[in-house]
């Protein structure tokens, strides 16, 4: 699934693509992709978004936590990727390949994927309509995020360090992959309680959050996605991973091999020798 990263490198490439640019058409080919989380009123939300998206401009592409914001001169379109959703560019207003919802643009045509159908395209009037968007923790580039900050979050909860870093309504955007990644920078197992986290790991945590999350950042911005590619990926992040998917593998820090335990469902992968 697609971090914050990943969906931060979406938007800055997306915006020369898009922004300032009116939406002459809008077409849902798959309405299951414009679902409401309810699973109801498929036909009905596809309606919307083709009405108001119809003649709107894009004022700009933003990002909040794995939540990807086209902001419309009247309302928004907000696209959540899940585990495959993408987006592909095509230079004419044919589409061609997979194509669940196309948005065509004087200089082209939006398509967004999803071959497993778990993305969803939403049209909203205001971000605050989409309880998981309303209910967002800080941002982890943001100026409110700080150590302080992180520390008192911690403080207040009783969950392992690993499932308070994957909780949206404490910080925003960071998923399986970069938790693993930091807790393993900070020398802090993923199992202990968030509340017994001392002041100085908060500080070693918030570093390794930021650096983490930046040097991905970086890495999937170079190359820069390729929309016009129908294959392209982020290329070169598993070169960046210290501990996510190498079990067994030896730690980069002290050689002993990375192990990987299950947390609500989800592999975490630490170093059991320097995660303490």
């Amino acid at each position: 699934m697609p971090e914050l990263p990943e969906v931060e490198a979406v938007a800055r490439a997306l915006r020369p693509f898009v922004r300032g640019q009116m939406i002459r058409r809008c077409r849902v080919i798959h309405p299951i992709a414009v679902r409401p989380g309810s699973g109801r009123g498929a036909k009905k939300a596809a309606e919307l978004l083709e009405r108001q998206a119809l003649g709107s401009s894009v004022r700009a592409v933003n990002r909040r936590g794995k939540y990807l914001l086209l902001l419309l001169d009247r309302g928004a379109i907000v696209i959540h990727f899940r585990l495959d959703g993408h987006l592909l560019w095509f230079d004419s207003p044919k589409t061609s390949g997979h194509v669940d919802v196309a948005l065509e643009f004087p200089r082209g045509t939006l398509g967004f994927a999803d071959r497993r159908h778990f993305g969803r395209v939403q049209w909203i009037e205001s971000l605050d309509d989409i309880p998981g968007i309303r209910r967002l923790g800080v941002e982890p580039f943001s100026k409110n995020f700080t150590p302080h900050a992180l520390s008192e979050k911690m403080r207040a909860s009783r969950l392992p360090l690993k499932l308070f870093l994957l909780d949206q309504m404490k910080i925003a955007g960071i998923g399986n992959i970069y938790s693993s990644e930091a807790m393993w920078l900070a020398r802090i197992n993923p199992r202990r309680r968030a509340h017994r986290i001392s002041d100085s790991e908060a500080r070693r945590l918030h570093k390794a959050i930021v650096r983490v999350l930046r040097r991905a950042l970086e890495c999937c911005l170079h190359p820069a996605p390729d929309f016009r590619d129908a294959n392209w990926w982020f290329q070169g992040l598993e070169r960046i991973l210290n501990v996510y998917g190498r079990e067994g593998k030896g730690c980069r820090r002290c050689r002993q091999p990375i192990r990987r335990v299950e947390q609500c469902g989800r592999s975490t992968y630490f170093c059991a020798r320097c995660q303490k």
